[in-house]
């Protein structure tokens, strides 16, 4: 038997940052995202030789043990492990299972899409479709966040998470004791549209941890430094502009708010920006952008620009001098999708 999932990654038009411990749990946390047309897969291929086999082929890495309880998080895959640790204990009563595993990603590692947890639940939901495990959204989501955020000790938002799970443009409330809230908005067609025609989705081809950026993050708000919780409560309210802006198809003012934000996001941390950023942003707006900012923590990855679509060549052809790659992607509506194939 054969399963098979893919997920897909996220844009974080707004708010991102204040889905992040503490400032979640103190003030509350607003974001607004959407995910696109690139993916995270998984196929599992359920074998009875009493082997644990794990494959990345886009990060060519690869791990094989014997079918245990537990496997050990040691820097190896540990996204994988963490997973199949928790289902293990949780869904099958802490006995093994074996199988062969092969992931990879339609973006690469570090890019600011929420490719790491997007895995997660890729990965969590094939386990889902596999053993029939009685998960709703909710559920995938919160427990990709515990597997990654305690299981796996890696920092980061919840907003990841749950964009993968649900898919589709979302407005996520984030407050204390986990709690979260995602309230899927109806975008019309045309509005779609005409957002994807305004915008650009450049690789500045630097990836980074985001892991030393949230740390950073979380330091400034524990801290109760002024300047950077101030810049997230300004990218808390700005997220509710967007919103009303998005469902109303008021584009101009979308971009608007997108460069203000993107001004309030870099006093967050001093990481969050760097020359290279700040060159290619300032060229892009010369050549017509009106607005644009870093999609995730920050420091490299993925570059959302808007410009009117008159103006997309120029921003294109200017792009095109800097080392790194422009994508093409559609908005999405639906979030992990996963599905069997019976071998005769």
């Amino acid at each position: 038997m054969i399963i098979r999932c893919k997920t897909p990654l996220r844009l974080g038009l707004a708010g991102g940052g204040t889905d992040v411990s503490p400032y979640s749990e103190q003030f509350g946390g607003y974001v607004l995202n959407a995910t696109i047309s690139m993916y995270a897969h998984c196929t599992i291929e359920v074998t009875n030789n009493g082997l644990v086999e794990f494959y990345a082929a886009d990060r060519k890495e690869s791990f094989e043990s014997k079918a245990v309880e537990h496997l050990k998080i040691d820097g190896n895959l540990d996204l994988h492990k963490g997973v199949y640790n928790r289902v293990v204990k949780d869904f099958n009563n802490g006995k093994p299972l074996s199988f062969r595993m092969t992931t990879y990603s339609d973006a690469p590692a570090g890019s600011g899409l929420g490719s790491s947890s997007t895995l997660v639940v890729t990965i969590l939901n094939t386990f889902v479709e596999w053993l029939k495990l009685p998960l709703g959204e909710y559920d995938l989501a919160h427990l990709a966040y515990e597997i990654e955020r305690h299981d796996i000790g890696l920092s980061g938002g919840k907003q990841d998470q749950y964009a993968a799970a649900f898919g589709g443009f979302n407005f996520m409330e984030f407050y204390e004791d986990d709690r979260v809230i995602v309230n899927p908005l109806r975008i019309k067609k045309w509005i779609m549209d005409e957002l994807e025609a305004s915008m650009l989705l450049f690789f500045t081809g630097v990836s980074r941890e985001s892991a030393h950026i949230i740390d950073e993050q979380t330091k400034n708000v524990t801290e109760k430094k002024e300047k950077s919780v101030q810049a997230m409560h300004e990218l808390k309210a700005d997220a509710l502009v967007m919103k009303e802006a998005l469902l109303k198809g008021d584009i101009r003012r979308f971009g608007e708010f997108l460069s203000k934000s993107w001004e309030a996001k870099k006093k967050m941390a001093q990481t969050i920006t760097n020359d290279r950023i700040d060159h290619i942003y300032e060229d892009a707006l010369g050549a017509g952008a009106i607005a644009g900012k870093i999609s995730g923590a920050g420091g490299g990855g993925f570059m959302m620009l808007m410009m009117d679509p008159v103006c997309r060549v120029d921003v294109f052809d200017r792009l095109l001098q800097y080392e790194g790659r422009i994508y093409k992607f559609q908005f999405t509506k639906q979030g992990t999708v996963g599905w069997t194939l019976r071998q005769d």
